[in-house]
């Protein structure tokens, strides 16, 4: 009767990797797109300095349109998907982005920095669908003990999204001679794309998770979901943790060609995509494979620790070694958004969607330190960089109080 039971279970787990493996696939590939959406900002920041003649702090807002969107349309995000479901949710995301992205061909020919911002935000709304949906739906799709890892996983290709656009940006928006290309072109590329993948995802069918209760998850609304303590400190920690990752991508350019004037945009960009980002995608491959070694709350906390670190060596502007540092935070930055999002949501029952909205609203800190790193780093951006330092502290705190709480 044991080796019946043990026979019918394994062959339902069987079952469920086939139900699953191809809406794994499918969703994983959006994680792409939308790491080449944030990505290409960097290269837009310091574009639109030169172009449009504005400062570094309004240059800011570039990643603040986009993040403010995060924060404006999370939670109709995240009401449409619970009303329509996953699959309504990333082909509203994709059309959006789409959208967005073809708004930069007008956008070009009129040359006004308001304009841009305006087809950013449509960017951003897109991408708040998409990241309100792809998060939670890939925790879903397998056990709960590997969720974690497998967003880590998904996450890698998001990844290689974020290696794509900085070196797409670089090529093709700052030449070799130093002057500018079409901003429009990468957009239009890419627009076409989202587009074309919206199609096919409106064509398919993914299984629609229905998340069982479990101990956070017993009635109330917003006020359970408040009451939970992880809950509440991963939505702090994720505000902070985008925070200090948008504002290192915003003026990475900035702070290698100050630190050292003989290095070109075009180059550091280059540098942005294949080393920071490099180490980026790497880390999150490595990092989905050692949560199945090491409880995901302690590689967190060391994570933290040494992008700490790497920091405060890039604000001591010590030329090579902090240029090193740099590149070397992006590796341990890799495994921070998937880890606390899964941690955050990972006990939260039926409020699963709800809870991932407030997530994803949280990502609006990235719409916060690009404007403060400008204002602090106008003289010398070395000083910006005090704010991501502030960021990974509560990072490293999120992962302390997780592992106190989880041995209650």
């Amino acid at each position: 009767m044991q080796q019946q039971s043990s026979g019918i279970a394994g062959s339902r787990r069987s079952r469920e990797r086939n139900l699953y493996l191809l809406p794994f696939i499918l969703l994983t590939s959006l994680f792409f797109l939308w790491g080449f959406a944030h990505s290409i900002l960097d290269v837009l920041n310091k574009h639109f300095q030169e172009v449009l003649v504005i400062s570094r702090a309004r240059s800011g807002m570039v990643q603040a349109v986009v993040y403010g969107g995060y924060f404006i349309m999370a939670l109709p995000a995240g009401y449409f998907i619970r009303r329509f479901g996953y699959r309504s949710g990333v082909v509203l995301g994709l059309v959006l982005y789409g959208v967005g992205a073809l708004l930069f061909i007008p956008a070009e020919r009129i040359m006004t920095f308001d304009y841009f911002l305006f087809s950013l935000f449509v960017i951003g709304c897109g991408l708040t669908f998409l990241e309100t949906a792809a998060n939670p739906y890939v925790t879903e799709l397998g056990s709960r003990e590997g969720a974690v890892g497998r967003l880590n996983l998904s996450q890698s290709f998001n990844g290689l999204g974020w290696i794509v656009g900085p070196m797409a940006g670089g090529l093709l928006i700052f030449r070799a001679d130093g002057t500018h290309g079409s901003v429009a072109l990468p957009y239009t590329l890419i627009g076409l794309v989202v587009l074309g993948v919206a199609l096919v995802f409106s064509r398919i069918r993914l299984p629609e998770i229905r998340t069982e209760a479990g101990p956070a998850a017993g009635g109330g609304g917003l006020r359970a979901l408040w009451l939970n303590r992880v809950f509440r400190f991963g939505v702090l920690a994720q505000f902070f943790y985008v925070g200090a990752q948008t504002g290192i991508n915003s003026f990475f350019i900035n702070y290698v060609t100050e630190l050292s004037p003989g290095i070109t945009p075009r180059t550091a960009a280059l540098w942005l995509s294949f080393g920071g980002m490099g180490l980026f995608m790497s880390g999150r491959f490595a990092g989905s494979w050692l949560m199945h070694r090491i409880a995901p709350a302690r590689l967190l906390g060391f994570a933290a620790l040494m992008a700490m670190l790497t920091t405060a060596l890039v604000i001591f502007r010590l030329q090579g070694v902090s240029l090193i540092a740099l590149v070397a935070v992006y590796l341990f930055m890799s495994i921070m958004f998937p880890t606390i999002f899964a941690l955050s949501i990972s006990n939260l029952g039926i409020h699963t969607k709800q809870g991932s909205s407030f997530l994803i609203m949280s990502i609006v800190g990235g719409a916060v330190t690009p404007v403060l790193m400008g204002w602090l780093g106008a003289s010398n951006m070395a000083g910006g960089f005090i704010i991501p330092l502030c960021c990974f502290a509560v990072v490293f705190a999120f992962s302390w109080y997780y592992r106190r709480v989880s041995s209650e």
